[in-house]
């Protein structure tokens, strides 16, 4: 295990139990967790991306303001919902806050998950063409973001410009070199897993996969890691791919985590079915003392394939809990795995 990071939703709601009780708290509670996870050593600060929800919806101005605030953490999404994107305004708003964090912009994106109204992208003025899907449209606005991330010219000028340009087709920009190879696709499935690896795209996968087997989660993602590895070499990608995986992961090391998570019932996999009437194997929650953590651990399959671990936190209850939660795991488990 190279990198350990976190991954937050951005949860709030007006609940008096809650510490994040507005769009303002939740968007400067991630800021300010950013920061204070880079202090403690950790290697990322990943956001998830939901429209219509008390959650984090529009990514970049968060990204942006992160990247000014911190210095050396990785910073990125987990994931971003290309069924809402203008991929060539999405690559300026990446472009731009790649440069204002110095080259650390890290951006998961997929066909995202079931959202909370019924083909919510309509309403963004995108639709799928006769005989594509939601999930063609999302890999075709992919496709293109790659491309013009690329930085080549694609755009004629115009002969009598406002400003001077430089010779040749136009690009947009701010353009970040880089930033085409920190792109990660989140798979749900082995076939688009196989894509990404494919088209040289880093992959993510969450604490949910399609069940395509019936084994456990880590199982599964174990197998898709492996099926992209072979599409990345079958591809003749030189570049090193990457990897991460998600999990909630509670050391309790004093008595606000046992009375929080002490008597957590979530430690075995769980069936669902995900909004295309899907079935699909959700992953476990890992809290118990460190020692019997670091031994859980070891047994999973998938963080022993990945090199990026991504823990997810509780953000509702507020940001000095949250960083107790991520120091906890890099003090008491993660050297036991390997980190650094």
């Amino acid at each position: 295990m190279k990198k350990i990071g976190f991954l937050s939703f951005g949860h709030w709601t007006p609940s008096p139990q809650s510490k994040v009780r507005t769009a303002s708290d939740a968007l400067l509670q991630s800021i300010d967790l950013a920061v204070a996870a880079e202090e403690l050593g950790a290697d990322g600060a990943f956001f998830r991306v939901h429209h219509y929800a008390r959650q984090l919806g529009s990514p970049f101005p968060l990204l942006a303001a992160v990247g000014a605030r911190t210095k050396r953490i990785e910073i990125g999404t987990a994931v971003i919902d290309m069924r809402y994107e203008n991929p060539l305004y999405m690559a300026e708003d990446a472009g731009a806050a790649d440069v204002i964090s110095g080259g650390r912009l890290q951006l998961g994106i997929s066909r995202g998950s079931p959202e909370q109204v019924i083909d919510g992208w309509r309403y963004f003025g995108y639709a799928p063409p006769e005989g594509e899907t939601d999930a063609d449209m999302a890999r075709r606005h992919t496709e293109v973001f790659l491309e013009v991330l690329r930085g080549q010219g694609f755009a004629k000028p115009n002969p009598r410009p406002m400003f001077q340009n430089p010779p040749g087709l136009l690009r947009l920009e701010p353009y970040s070199e880089g930033l085409r190879e920190r792109i990660w696709w989140g798979a749900g499935s082995s076939a688009t897993a196989e894509w990404a690896g494919k088209i040289g795209m880093n992959l993510q996968s969450s604490t949910l996969v399609y069940d395509e087997t019936g084994e456990p989660l880590a199982t599964q993602q174990a197998a898709q890691i492996r099926k992209f590895r072979e599409a990345w070499k079958a591809a003749g990608h030189t570049r090193q791919a990457r990897v991460s995986v998600s999990r909630s992961i509670f050391a309790l090391v004093d008595d606000r985590d046992r009375a929080y998570f002490g008597r957590d019932n979530e430690n075995a996999d769980t069936i669902g079915f995900l909004g295309d009437n899907r079935r699909a194997v959700f992953g476990r929650s890992y809290a118990a003392e460190p020692d019997v953590l670091v031994e859980q651990l070891k047994q999973d399959e998938a963080i022993a394939e990945a090199d990026t671990l991504l823990l997810t936190v509780p953000n509702q209850l507020g940001v000095d809990y949250n960083a107790h939660v991520i120091e906890a795991v890099l003090k008491h488990v993660a050297p036991a795995l390997g980190w650094r």
